[in-house]
């Protein structure tokens, strides 16, 4: 397998890179334009903007036509990811959808769900969120206690539990996820994994207040679900290997593309440049933590495009996935960290340009450690799997 990495981009990719550049600059709303996606007004302007998308085939670059894509390669969906976070485009509110369910259906769903559930998805009519951790199942995904059973005379299924830190669960109309439905299974066995409309019977949603008091998240009850058949991706008891689809989809390649680091990291050098004129001294302590912040969204950028390579010839992304969840979501808090100690107190203010709020950012970033499966977690898996060092 040949995975000799060339940087150099085609002309139909550079093409490419300048029909997306040119789309974006007539249609982005301005920066910061939007109100938050984690409030209800923000959410559906946050779908507008995504179906404005769709229309014209942006929403999906990578996709087959037949799905409202452009049937692109990887490549191509990372140069579109540079033009879109280099306009300062709005965060995706379909990104559980598209970036961790869609390949997964791909992989597992039939020709019926991708039909179903594809393009309903990349136009965002229909948001989906996660329903994987559990109160007492976080990063433990085997350990979930939500359960299905058969119901009786129809075809279908009866779900029974509760699901917590349900990302864009207090506003989606879909979600995917995790139910034991072999309770004599050892714990990586016995899971199926399905797809849930949330307006059905027994669902009910509580949203869950963030630090600023916006409901990015919800905890999921369900009692006495049906779910059909139909409903069921990738087979009865197969979910583990479903799931880990999904992960490696959340870990690698899909959610957190090499762009949204290194625009960052290019605002944070901007920052840099104007602090040495404000404050000469605090910008001459941030020297190091800056430089280093560049460099490792610079190596997060060729260790991706190295990967697609890799894939592109024929290779799987695999336990590397743990490695590559750890360095993005630490490289964000590095790259936030820097800012802050650049501005100082002035972090507090939301302003524009280079001041503009890294103090957001930073919050959410405190995150990036946790969700995706913790990092700790991900340390056991790189140890174990590419290391080869005994399980401790």
């Amino acid at each position: 397998m040949d995975t000799t990495m060339d940087l150099r981009t085609t002309p139909a990719q550079e093409a490419f890179r300048l029909e997306a550049r040119s789309w974006l600059a007539a249609h982005t709303p301005p920066p910061r334009s939007l109100p938050s996606l984690d409030t209800a007004e923000g959410f559906e302007a946050h779908r507008q903007w995504e179906q404005t998308m769709f229309d014209d085939r942006w929403s999906v670059v990578s996709w087959p036509e037949e799905f409202g894509g452009r049937g692109v390669g990887i490549l191509e969906w990372l140069i579109f990811e540079e033009e879109y976070w280099r306009a300062q485009a709005p965060l995706r509110v379909s990104q559980n959808g598209v970036f961790l369910l869609a390949p997964t259906l791909f992989e597992f769903g039939t020709e019926e769900q991708r039909a179903r559930f594809l393009p309903a998805m990349a136009s965002a009519r229909e948001i989906w969120c996660q329903g994987w951790s559990e109160p007492d199942a976080g990063s433990d995904l085997a350990g979930i206690r939500s359960r299905a059973v058969r119901s009786e005379g129809d075809d279908g299924w009866l779900l029974t539990g509760q699901k917590t830190w349900a990302s864009r669960g207090a506003f989606a109309e879909w979600c995917f996820g995790l139910f034991r439905t072999d309770p004599e299974a050892e714990r990586h066995r016995g899971l199926t994994y399905f797809l849930i409309e949330m307006s059905t019977p027994g669902v009910t949603v509580r949203p869950i207040p963030q630090i600023d008091g916006e409901t990015g998240f919800a905890e999921i009850f369900f009692e006495d679900v049906f779910v059909p058949d139909g409903q069921v991706l990738g087979g009865v008891g197969r979910g583990w290997n479903v799931a880990m689809a999904t992960a490696g989809s959340e870990r690698g390649l899909s959610l957190r593309s090499p762009a949204r680091y290194t625009e960052a990291a290019s605002r944070l050098v901007d920052l840099y440049a104007h602090s040495l004129q404000t404050e000469p001294a605090r910008a001459a302590r941030s020297a190091d933590a800056v430089a280093q912040a560049w460099m490792d969204a610079e190596a997060y950028r060729l260790n991706t495009l190295w990967t697609a390579t890799r894939v592109l010839s024929g290779g799987s992304v695999g336990p590397e996935a743990s490695a590559n969840k750890i360095h993005w979501s630490e490289t964000d808090l590095a790259i936030h960290r820097a800012a802050l100690a650049l501005l100082g107190p002035e972090a507090e203010f939301h302003g524009d340009g280079v001041d503009a709020p890294w103090l957001d950012g930073y919050l959410f970033a405190l995150a990036g450690p946790i969700y995706a499966g913790t990092n700790e977690i991900q340390r056991n898996v790189v140890a174990e799997r590419m290391l080869g060092l005994p399980r401790g």
